[in-house]
């Protein structure tokens, strides 16, 4: 493994069966599993080129369990990993051989569908796409909608603030969450926000999604649902220049149109894309933008318009309107099945994470090739083109001596790239383990010591999910005291209390 994990604690370790007893006790039947064999599907995340077998995985089915879980945990100074469905691919789940893995999937309940407050109270464990499902019978979705929602669970959204297709015009997970509950490493319960849009005092909502499971497990979540609009088609527009389809991209927004979703896609994947999923991709093409206009029937068509002119103004070669639901569906499948299409083009990939201004897209795909040229190996890219969000897939054989290293080092490089444009190292797949190491490319030492007090007010001990996020974790206590320097106190002038 290349990457560092914090090191072992061989006095927990020595206590493993004592450990495992205490669980079974709390988790009985077929909740606790520590056989070697039975705990290898939980060895790694999607993240697969690292993994790490768990002292314990332990499953709990309700709340109460979840709490006198970590309670005991934390009163035996034993670290926790929570895991959802196993979907991430920054590592966030990456387990520890001196901790227990926390899995959270016999939540699998909806609790309560209220469409007069339209929202959802599901428990973590239900997946994306089943929330979309369990409300579509009233002209109800969930806006959220991650490649992998027919996988992914709603408490792994949560942790990671995923996005999707749909992001660009309806928001993140962060802004379709109202409330949830979480429990802390001492197995307290807490309630934060609800089925109201609006709260009293600090937005915690907004800190606990896409904290990555470092401060707390989410055991419920309550989620807002939209009704599904009047109507939504697809345009497929393709270029034979790669700077033209994000010129497009630019000029649709910088017209005030916002679409419902508006992908990208580069050459290697189009074609990865079409053989597997046969949508009519057109192959002599070096970009396919995928753009979705939805809302009133009238305001369709008219969008549609001024987004093909717009094209045809930016050099697009083709243009295929979807004419009926099953065309939209097909237009989307590939993109929506590009990670698995580039699975059967290369042994392994790397699947990259990081956000750019709209408007440096041009400059971020030119480095994407010099550095694709640079490391020797190929490079296939799938865009949320409408808020910058890039997702280039590095392709690279493990088994060959030398590539997994290359393809580590060209991905570090492609995020170094997106905070020099001015972006950001990640949009939705989290930073994890994947990223971790990348922090100060983009934060300052005083930036993450003040992360890590937050983390501190949640978890003194530093148990839950440790050496994730933050490269070199701080005891709360090395955070938390006063430094003095030539014998004289920061801000002197200041009153203490």
């Amino acid at each position: 493994m290349a990457i560092m994990m914090p090191e072992a604690d061989r006095a927990v370790l020595a206590r493993r069966d004592e450990i495992v007893a205490a669980l079974r006790a709390i988790v009985p039947g077929e909740g606790v599993i520590d056989s070697a064999a039975e705990m290898l599907p939980y060895e790694s995340d999607g993240l697969m080129a690292y993994r790490q077998p768990p002292m314990v995985v332990v499953l709990p089915e309700t709340t109460a369990q979840v709490s006198r879980v970590l309670k005991y945990c934390h009163e035996q100074g034993i670290k926790v990993v929570p895991r959802g469905s196993g979907t991430s691919l920054s590592g966030g789940a990456l387990p520890l051989a001196d901790g227990v893995l926390l899995g959270l999937g016999k939540f699998k309940r909806i609790r309560d569908i209220d469409f007069d407050n339209r929202v959802v109270v599901t428990e973590p464990g239900v997946t994306n796409l089943a929330i979309s499902q369990a409300v579509a019978h009233a002209g109800f979705y969930y806006a959220p909608d991650p490649s992998s929602q027919i996988a992914c669970s709603i408490g792994g959204n949560v942790a990671e603030n995923s996005g999707g297709v749909h992001c660009l015009k309806y928001g993140m997970t962060t802004n379709n969450v109202l409330g949830c509950e979480i429990v802390l490493m001492t197995g307290e319960v807490l309630r934060i926000g609800g089925k109201c849009a609006e709260n009293a005092g600090y937005d915690l909502m907004g800190l606990i999604t896409g904290s990555e499971g470092l401060l707390g497990v989410v055991t419920e979540v309550t989620v807002r649902i939209l009704q599904k609009p009047e109507t939504a088609r697809a345009l497929m527009v393709g270029f034979a220049e790669v700077e033209a389809a994000g010129e497009c991209v630019a000029r649709i927004i910088g017209a005030g149109i916002i679409p419902g979703g508006m992908e990208m896609m580069d050459k290697p994947a189009i074609h990865a894309a079409e053989a597997f999923v046969h949508a009519g991709y057109p192959l002599d093409v070096e970009a396919l933008l995928i753009i979705e206009l939805d809302g009133p029937g009238v305001e369709v068509d008219e969008l549609i318009g001024r987004v093909e002119a717009i094209a045809n103004a930016c050099g697009s070669t083709t243009c295929r309107i979807s004419t009926s639901e099953a065309e939209r569906n097909l237009f989307w499948a590939g993109r929506k099945a590009a990670f698995p299409a580039v699975g059967r083009i290369s042994p392994d990939y790397l699947c990259m994470d990081g956000t750019i201004p709209r408007g440096a897209l041009p400059k971020a795909l030119a480095r994407i090739r010099e550095l694709s040229e640079k490391y020797q190996l190929g490079c296939a890219n799938v865009f949320h083109a409408g808020d910058g969000n890039l997702h280039p897939l590095i392709l690279y054989d493990a088994n060959k001596p030398g590539e997994m290293e290359r393809a580590e080092a060209f991905g570090a490089d492609i995020l170094r790239c997106c905070v020099e444009l001015g972006g950001v190292l990640t949009g939705e797949h989290g930073v994890g383990i994947e990223k971790r190491d990348l922090m100060p490319e983009m934060f300052s030492e005083i930036d993450l010591n003040q992360q890590q007090r937050v983390k501190c007010a949640f978890d003194h001990l530093g148990l839950l999910n440790p050496g994730k996020v933050f490269p070199t974790l701080h005891r709360c206590a090395e955070l938390g005291r006063m430094h003095v320097h030539g014998g004289k106190l920061a801000f002197p002038d200041l009153p203490r209390f």
